[in-house]
């Protein structure tokens, strides 16, 4: 299951992005016409979140009178194009909001300055942040985590007959025969899940074979790996766990409302744990998290925290100490949390998140919860990924259909796969 965002391409960002190089001067807020510093802060997101980020906004203006914040706000399609053309000419904002995935193109070309001892990062997980670390520069803070994982709904599942499977044993084989299962006990009302061609998954189960998603510059999974990952999805056709190719194609770029899970049409789905309470609230059920499905005798279960999202400042901002000021209160102010909770994936400050536990919905302290029990489990958060990478779900989205179309053979499409991710990633 998609991410429920459309995605943005490595071309035009990397285009923009190299033009900083040729901008001159610096970017920012600058000063009001009272002599206030202004900083500009950019982000995306939904009505709700603009809503609350405002609220943030005022009261960190109320501790700093000097210092007024202008939210750039924008929906996600259009928030990176924006952001780029804006980097391309000079005209950053002191502080802005980033995916992992956009780190790297933004770093490795200047446009954000080093972070390094300007934010408080005491109480924040050391290994999550060094995910917003690059080449011994924090560029980036994380503002809160996620896992990659399964949603379940057990009342479907009940409904045919079935229960929730042991999570900390469970197989890939497992998966397929649950999911086939839902559906043939359904009548074909109730599909097991929901095909998933999402890079984590990718990555979670690439680990559990002993390899990793990026080595460097180029791909770390070999060509056997793809063509393993691939038959857990051809299985799952095959056995009716999933819908068909043609309908599995068709959905897999719905919003979380019109998916199978959110429609309670699927059983399970694979998604980050942030999505557990828009998907609850869009389907009416009660869900659950569950571990991903390990390979039998496999030494990890390959599961990862991710950030959320990260903050970043502008290296051009003509108001630094005030951008750091800004990124310190929105990391690490309980006033702050208060406001935005888990709206930017669980706070990673353990202050602001032991601050705000008993204001947390259901399903926040649900994922909490389950993020806690498995921590112990969890593979060290993945760096980075190279440039390039922006691209990578619709290139596994867009091979993984020409194997389960049956327009190519696994064999090769797992040889050109690798291929062109290799020349996506080079650098």
């Amino acid at each position: 299951m998609r991410s429920y965002r459309k995605t943005w391409t490595a071309a035009l960002l990397a285009t923009a992005v190299l033009a900083v190089t040729a901008a001159c001067g610096g970017s920012g807020g600058g000063e009001t016409a009272d002599g206030k510093v202004k900083l500009r802060f950019s982000y995306w997101g939904s009505d709700a979140r603009q809503k609350m980020t405002e609220e943030a906004i005022r009261k960190f203006e109320a501790k700093n009178p000097a210092i007024d914040v202008e939210g750039e706000f924008s929906d996600f399609p259009s928030y990176y194009e924006t952001l780029s053309t804006k980097v391309a000419g000079g005209d950053a904002p002191d502080v802005i909001t980033l995916e992992i995935r956009a780190l790297r193109e933004y770093a490795d070309r200047g446009t954000l300055a080093d972070l390094t001892g300007k934010v408080g990062t005491a109480d924040l997980d050391a290994k999550v942040l060094t995910t917003g670390a690059i080449d011994g520069k924090q560029f980036a803070i994380p503002t809160g985590v996620n896992a990659y994982a399964v949603l379940a709904n057990p009342g479907l599942v009940e409904e045919a007959g079935l229960e929730l499977p042991d999570d900390s044993a469970w197989t890939w084989d497992d998966f397929v025969e649950l999911c086939s299962t839902v559906t043939a006990d359904s009548g074909g009302k109730v599909m097991g899940t929901q095909l998933a061609w999402n890079p984590a998954y990718l990555q979670i189960y690439a680990a559990q074979k002993g390899e990793k998603l990026y080595d460097g510059n180029k791909l770390g999974v070999s060509p056997q790996t793809m063509k393993d990952w691939w038959a857990i999805t051809q299985k799952l056709i095959s056995a009716k766990g999933s819908p068909d190719a043609a309908k599995s194609s068709e959905i897999y770029d719905n919003g979380i409302e019109q998916t199978l899970i959110g429609t309670n049409t699927g059983a399970m789905a694979m998604a980050w744990t942030n999505v557990l309470g828009t998907a609850a609230k869009v389907s009416g059920r009660p869900l659950e998290l569950l571990r991903m499905p390990k390979l039998a005798g496999a030494a990890t279960g390959g599961m990862f925290l991710q950030p959320a999202m990260f903050y970043t400042a502008s290296a051009t901002s003509e108001h630094p100490a005030e951008a750091a000021k800004f990124i310190d209160f929105m990391i690490n102010d309980p006033e702050a949390g208060a406001v935005i909770l888990s709206d930017r994936g669980l706070p990673a400050s353990s202050k602001v998140l032991a601050s705000v536990e008993g204001k947390l919905p259901e399903a926040d302290r649900k994922a909490k919860a389950f993020v806690e029990e498995i921590r112990g489990e969890l593979a060290d958060p993945p760096a980075a990924p190279p440039k390039g990478s922006s691209d990578m779900e619709n290139l596994i989205k867009r091979y993984s259909e020409e194997v389960v179309f049956e327009r190519m053979s696994p064999d090769d499409v797992a040889q050109k796969f690798i291929a062109e991710a290799n020349t996506m990633i080079a650098g």
